[in-house]
């Protein structure tokens, strides 16, 4: 300072005596030519304190006063040259530094800096990749602006107002990254992180509403990360992937519970002893957890995800009533195989009964009232789905005894059964086998049904009438 102000102080006479003499002007100059380096050099060592400021003011709080104080000095020496200036017109080499403003400047870039550098891995190196990225980001910038208003504001002059303006360059640059990472090839699970982290974990008591940032945190006044229409993309990105994967996972789940209705052993049961397959869990377990995640960002979402749910489900459910038709056809084509085709199609009968409970719990656990976004109306046509499928198997459960019955039925009131047949104990030990599979049919499905005339077996009916007499022993 001592050598700008002599080389200042002597420029400043020789242009007040002959501002025109470029000759002498030059020769002071280049006279005090290194002055010019010391202060670059200078202002280096105050950078390189600025840029590890928030560790500086921890250990060595003095040393950034120091700083602050230079840079003090410096702006005060600028504004008095230049109110000279406009009096004499003279301006000395290097002025002004303007060291505030690039001080704010190398805090901006330092803040902007520590944000970008906080992912520590990929995609390919980690799955979890973005939630690392997203919590390394709260926890570095609620410490970093916990210690900015602890201990910065300390060591600043009041009119900096160093924690307002720190507090709008971590938004900024918080703000740009979120822009980033947005316009990446973002998969479902990593959009829905980047959303919940920006729409509600950034205005949070974890992070900009924490108690140590109050009162001089106001959340109500930082503008969003992300806009509207950003937000509004990455929404729609989302729906159409979860469309596609939820097609897809209900495909794969239906495909898997197919497997199992061909195998040796039976179906597992219920706790009441019903037969059951694992399908209904299995769907609707991958239902909670979408509507749970869908949750964490938005009402409005959450409500989107459940129309698209049941709107699958619908679908699904004719590809289900479909299926179980195939599964009929092809036992009857081949009544050897599968080895538990009754207990399966029980199953599947039980089913149908477990989709409709578990819609309506669904419906009243993340509906706040039923007739949003026209939910209600899809019910109808799932419980018209559901009992297709359940009739058409009590049906086709009614068909398998009566083809396990036929041959000994034709034997009754015959030559042959009045030398004496072992028919009627063998229609009574069959109806009895089937009687038992039957109790672990659930209600609604399991109730008395009545023979139509026009069945194939009316042949049956007729033949009762005409018998001279009841037969006790079958039920």
């Amino acid at each position: 300072m001592d050598l700008e102000c002599s080389r200042d102080g002597l420029m400043y006479e020789q242009y007040r005596m002959d501002s025109g003499n470029t000759r002498d002007m030059t020769l002071i100059h280049g006279y005090f030519g290194s002055t010019q380096g010391l202060s670059d050099e200078l202002a280096k060592q105050l950078w390189m304190v600025l840029q590890r400021s928030l560790v500086t003011v921890r250990r060595d709080p003095t040393l950034l006063v120091s700083v602050v104080r230079i840079i003090e000095r410096e702006e005060k020496i600028d504004r008095r040259i230049l109110d000279r200036k406009k009096q004499t017109g003279f301006v000395p080499p290097g002025r002004p530094k303007n060291w505030k403003e690039k001080m704010f400047t190398i805090l901006e870039r330092t803040v902007t800096t520590r944000i970008e550098g906080t992912q520590a891995d990929t995609r390919e190196s980690d799955k979890m990749w973005l939630v690392r990225h997203l919590e390394i980001i709260r926890k570095y910038v609620l410490d970093d602006l916990i210690v900015a208003k602890n201990l910065m504001v300390q060591c600043f002059p009041p009119h900096y107002e160093i924690f307002k303006n720190l507090l709008n360059m971590y938004h900024q640059a918080l703000s740009t990254r979120m822009q980033d990472l947005a316009s990446e090839d973002l998969e479902a699970n990593e959009i829905v992180s980047l959303l919940t982290w920006v729409l509600n974990t950034y205005t949070s008591a974890e992070m900009m509403r924490n108690v140590e940032l109050a009162p001089e945190v106001d959340v109500g006044t930082l503008e969003p990360l992300l806009s509207p229409h950003v937000v509004s993309e990455l929404l729609d990105t989302y729906m159409s992937t979860l469309t596609s994967n939820i097609i897809a996972w209900l495909r794969k789940a239906l495909e898997t519970d197919k497997k199992d209705w061909v195998k040796e052993t039976e179906p597992e049961a219920d706790q009441d002893g019903y037969y059951q397959t694992t399908l209904p869990a299995i769907v609707f377990q991958m239902f909670e957890q979408n509507l749970q995640v869908a949750a964490q960002i938005s009402e409005d979402l959450k409500t989107k995800v459940l129309v698209l749910c049941l709107q699958q489900m619908n679908s699904f459910l004719s590809r289900y009533k479909d299926e179980a038709q195939l599964y009929k056809e092809e036992h009857l084509r081949n009544r050897q195989h599968p080895h538990c085709y009754v207990q399966y199609m029980i199953a599947i009968i039980n089913n149908c009964q477990t989709f409709k409970e578990s819609i309506v719990s669904l419906k009243r656990k993340y509906l706040k009232n039923e007739v949003e976004e026209g939910v209600s109306l899809s019910q109808p046509s799932m419980d018209g789905i559901l009992d297709a499928i359940a009739k058409e198997g009590c049906s086709g459960l009614l068909e398998e005894v009566f083809l396990d019955l036929e041959q000994h039925l034709n034997e009754l009131m015959t030559k042959k059964w009045l030398l004496g047949s072992n028919a009627v104990d063998i229609i009574c030990v069959t109806v009895e086998d089937y009687f038992n599979d039957f109790a672990k049919i659930k209600k609604p499905y399991k109730k008395p049904r009545s023979l139509p005339l026009e069945t194939r077996d009316s042949r049956l009916l007729s033949l009762a009438t005409r018998a001279p007499f009841s037969c006790t022993a079958c039920p």
